[in-house]
């Protein structure tokens, strides 16, 4: 990516799009992603790995469910909390408020996993887009 280090900060303030993550860097095959968020994503799951969540600020519920249609649980976050979703569990962040979080997950990562619906226009499905 780069010899010189990044700041989470000045990438934060390059972009103000939401549930758009930027990948800050890479260390071994995983991107260190960070994304703006406000309002609910969608349900998906990724098959082939866990997913790691930092709420940098503000807060975050990851709203959990072990099947399609199943019961439903809440993970709550706060800034500078951490939560990993284990592969396979399908998943939905919600932010009321907004929030900042970075993401760690494999290189090529689909943000979107297995969602297989039309994907709503406040949301873009990527594998990470690098810094401006």
């Amino acid at each position: 990516m780069t010899s010189e280090p990044r700041n989470i900060d000045r990438v934060l303030a390059s972009f103000d799009d939401l549930w758009h993550p930027r990948i800050v860097t890479r260390v071994n095959d995983w991107d260190v992603r960070v994304a703006k968020v406000r309002g609910e994503y969608v349900w998906h799951a990724h098959a082939d790995t866990d997913e790691l969540f930092v709420v940098l600020d503000g807060a975050l519920d990851i709203r959990l469910r072990e099947s399609a249609g199943g019961a439903e649980s809440v993970v709550r976050m706060r800034r500078n909390d951490v939560f990993v979703v284990p592969r396979g569990v399908e998943h939905r962040p919600v932010s009321e408020g907004g929030a900042t979080l970075m993401l760690l997950e494999p290189t090529g990562t689909l943000t979107t996993g297995d969602y297989a619906g039309e994907v709503p226009g406040h949301i873009t499905s990527t594998t990470g887009t690098p810094p401006a």
